[in-house]
């Protein structure tokens, strides 16, 4: 993928004036880690976008130790450098933050997040309990009903357990608990479909979400807490799929998605979205920068996914949610950088 390559991306001298405006705010900021990969099927989705965040710190001006977690879990830094884990934190505590680009379990889950604030690094992103909580559907469903906030009919299949009948009528929504990238996801239309759907899912993960199937537009939206405390919103995304069908992995990656900014909404729609997204990115305690997809139907506003960690390369839909508002991707960097180092206590 053209996001996998990178200069050297170990000093950077670019002059300030070249940056657009895009100038750090927070003096103190000088060296920041940027790690991708991880274990789990999302890593090379985690190296593309790690890889646009380097470069962008590289353009604000700012030294960048570019870091990766292969899938048997070891570090390396992206010149190849094997590093044992007493070698990674040495490296990481030599950083003013980190920014985590991570993807999925064992790193969007709050795993890494908790590892660099145990060693009293900032990091860009959630903390723990966000990246947990996001990272499990079925206990976000489970908040957002508490909120008020709607979400599809929903059946959790536990980990060992018999699927047995469907829970619903189909058509259904068949996933992993967690995971990403419409991994293990497969929409059932007849019974016959159901077993292999669920090996599917269980391939991905040990927990099965069922849901009754959402007719509507599917519309994304996402926020950020800026170095002041305040939210701020990009605007609203919608994902153009034909009426009945998935947005799956290959629409995701191959380029042939079509995104609509901004959403064809009404006022009060937009604001239902809105106001949902903000209720949950302070509810589930996000920090940094999470992405809420939703559908809008005739009946209102139903949550889909929360995703703190979303995909991160200037073609991936936050940063385009941002462009669209003015905010433009080293811009968007230099914001979450900013906030991270200045809200961290």
């Amino acid at each position: 993928m053209p996001d996998h390559d990178s200069p050297d991306l170990g000093r950077a001298e670019l002059p300030r004036a070249d940056l657009g405006g895009a100038e750090l705010r927070h003096t103190d900021l000088r060296r920041v880690a940027v790690i991708g990969g991880g274990v789990n099927d999302e890593h090379e989705v985690s190296l593309a976008s790690a890889a646009a965040v380097a470069r962008a710190v590289h353009e604000l001006g700012l030294d960048v130790v570019p870091l990766t977690i292969d899938r048997d879990g070891s570090w390396r830094h992206t010149d190849g450098a094997a590093l044992c884990p007493a070698e990674a934190v040495a490296l990481l505590t030599t950083c003013d933050a980190a920014f985590p680009a991570l993807h999925g379990v064992h790193g969007e889950d709050g795993t890494v997040a908790g590892f660099l604030d145990l060693i009293g690094v900032p990091v860009v992103g959630s903390p723990v309990r966000a990246g947990a909580l996001g990272m499990d559907k079925w206990v976000t469903k489970t908040i957002a009903e508490s909120l008020g906030i709607s979400t599809a009919p929903a059946a959790l299949i536990r980990a060992g357990a018999t699927a047995g009948a469907l829970p619903f009528a189909p058509p259904l929504v068949v996933k992993p608990t967690t995971g990403g990238s419409s991994n293990g996801v497969s929409v059932v239309r007849h019974t016959g479909e159901y077993p292999a759907a669920i090996a599917s899912a269980r391939a991905a993960g040990p927990e099965v979400l069922v849901e009754s199937f959402v007719t509507g537009r599917e519309i994304d939206i996402a926020v950020f807490r800026d170095r002041s405390g305040a939210l701020r919103t990009g605007s609203t995304l919608e994902i153009g799929v034909a009426d009945g069908a998935l947005f799956g992995r290959e629409q995701k990656y191959d380029g042939t998605a079509e995104f609509v900014l901004p959403a064809r909404l009404t006022d009060d729609e937009h604001a239902a979205v809105e106001r949902a997204a903000r209720t949950l990115y302070d509810t589930l305690g996000c920090a940094g920068v999470a992405r809420f997809d939703f559908f809008v139907t005739a009946d209102g506003v139903v949550l889909n996914e929360v995703n703190t960690c979303p995909g991160f390369t200037k073609q991936s839909q936050v940063p385009q949610m941002f462009a669209a508002v003015g905010l433009p991707y080293v811009a968007l960097v230099r914001e979450l950088l900013d906030a991270a180092v200045t809200l961290t206590p």
